[in-house]
């Protein structure tokens, strides 16, 4: 069984995953190239995955099947597991608890090839349709508190297998770096009773400077203290805290402008690893006047070393102003 565990000086809690060293791919240097390898995630291969929790195929009533457009399975090896009670508890100075939560995979196309920064808008939008749904039902379990989807592209960036596929993670407790965004939006709204997420749209929008990509209803810029080189985020522009409640149309032009970022990116940095990471307001918030949903983009071109991680700070070689330049000034697809 995992164990969630608390680190009583900074208050961040670490996922002891000891079922995950029993992986094949122990502590791989690099990703497996499917074309040598079997690929569980294929069409095809459903009997090598767990069964499917959500998937999108044509007919609908043919569960592990082929013939799905976008699947969503349980982790084979995963970080928290759904069965089982929280067990709060302490062992002097420390909290934990048992490793409780979920762990999923969402397999983003049938074909090996194709993953959000190559498939077409419609196929993009059933992905995130997917990610809406799987929230969804996962916050109806009262012991979980938030949901993390996230996505790994390339080995750099932490990638197992190379068949296009996101992640979610549910866990008993808000991760720290949202619960912090949570207490920064918050007191800013406090103080000037606007959304602070609402006010870097106006004022991104109005100057300009370090936008990517924009629609009607979604704008995707470069933020002012970029953390890596190409750094980016998406954001709807209609304030709203919880990414389960996204409506049809702001769905769409999420999957045009998201895709459309991803392809910059990959033709700008020739196709670079990069991590892909959805934050939402944590369960039982509610329609937060002060949060806003927002996908975060970190292509991994540099490194973390002594200094960064000794301090928490970052050390970014690139100005996100020419960031945002070059991939604007890229050929969209």
């Amino acid at each position: 069984m995992p164990e969630l565990r608390k680190d009583p000086v900074v208050g961040r809690w670490v996922i002891i995953a000891t079922e995950r060293v029993r992986r094949p791919t122990d502590f791989p240097r690099r990703v497996v190239p499917a074309r040598t390898a079997r690929c569980p995630f294929c069409p095809g291969h459903e009997d090598e995955t767990p069964p499917e929790v959500l998937a999108y195929r044509d007919p609908p009533d043919a569960p592990d099947a082929t013939g799905w457009r976008v699947r969503v399975v349980p982790n084979k090896f995963p970080a928290l597991r759904i069965e089982g009670e929280l067990d709060r508890r302490g062992e002097g100075v420390y909290d934990l608890m048992n490793g409780i939560g979920a762990h999923e995979v969402v397999i983003e196309s049938p074909e090996h090839s194709g993953g959000l920064e190559t498939l077409p808008p419609p196929a993009v939008a059933e992905v995130l349709r997917a990610y809406r749904a799987r929230i969804a039902d996962l916050k109806r379990d009262a012991r979980l508190r938030s949901v993390l989807v996230f996505k790994n592209h390339g080995a750099e960036a932490g990638a197992t297998v190379d068949h296009p596929h996101s992640q979610l993670i549910a866990t008993p407790v808000v991760p720290l770096v949202v619960a912090d965004e949570l207490h920064q939006s918050r007191a800013y709204h406090d103080y000037r009773e606007r959304c602070l997420f609402c006010d870097i749209v106006r004022q991104e929008t109005a100057e300009r400077v370090r936008i990517v990509a924009e629609s009607e209803r979604i704008v995707a810029f470069a933020p002012f203290a970029a953390r890596v080189p190409f750094e980016t985020w998406v954001l709807p522009r209609p304030h709203a805290a919880a990414f389960e409640q996204i409506a049809d149309d702001v769905l769409s032009d999420l999957a045009t402008v998201l895709g459309d970022v991803l392809g910059r990116m990959r033709r700008t940095l020739d196709d670079p690893p990069y991590n892909l990471v959805l934050h939402s307001a944590p369960f039982g918030v509610g329609e937060s006047p002060s949060y806003h949903w927002h996908v975060e983009i970190l292509p991994k071109l540099t490194g973390l070393a002594g200094f960064e991680l000794g301090s928490g700070f970052h050390i970014n070689p690139v100005p996100p102003e020419d960031a945002a330049r070059l991939l604007r000034e890229t050929a969209s697809a």
